[in-house]
């Protein structure tokens, strides 16, 4: 009898990889049960302004870089934008507290409320890193240390860059 085999996605810009983006992945597989999880970039990002990031290419090749010694993690890129459509073949979707509060916002779907719910309707388990100033209702919330709530790529790209996944530094 072979055991079902558990992936979860991970969407983000990840632009750059923090070492709580690798916190959220870990405490995500942990929590979730998870034999897989996939870093997913879309093409063309929902609400992010692309001028000023990387190309796709480069935060491909940044991402790989964290699965190499991450047997566990991976790197898809995707032309859905909704966090719904993203997640619509995987087992769990992992995000932070801030977008979980923006996928719950009618606002992303055109005012909707209906269209909202009919979204959330589709996620199978939500797996959500909190972050303060954000309350979780809904999902699950990832046990993650105190000194990782906080972390941003906004402040990695500002010059944090201790902020930024070791194996991705020399890259920045």
């Amino acid at each position: 009898m072979n055991a079902r085999f558990v992936r979860g996605v991970y969407p983000g810009s990840f632009d750059p990889p923090t070492i709580a983006h690798v916190a959220i992945a870990e405490a995500a597989v942990q929590a979730g049960a998870l034999d897989r999880l996939d870093l997913a970039l879309s093409r063309v990002a929902l609400g992010k302004d692309a001028a000023g990031q990387p190309s796709l290419g480069e935060r491909v090749a940044m991402l790989e870089l964290l699965t190499e010694t991450r047997p566990w993690l991976a790197v898809i890129v995707t032309d859905a934008q909704l966090i719904a459509d993203i997640a619509a073949d995987y087992d769990a979707v992992v995000m932070g507290a801030d977008k979980w509060a923006q996928v719950r916002d009618p606002a992303w779907y055109d005012g909707s409320v209906a269209a909202r719910d009919a979204a959330l309707a589709r996620l199978t388990r939500v797996l959500v890193a909190p972050r303060p100033g954000f309350d979780v209702v809904g999902a699950t919330v990832l046990e993650l240390p105190e000194h990782l709530l906080e972390v941003s790529s906004s402040a990695a790209r500002a010059g944090a860059h201790h902020l930024i996944a070791p194996e991705c530094r020399p890259l920045r």
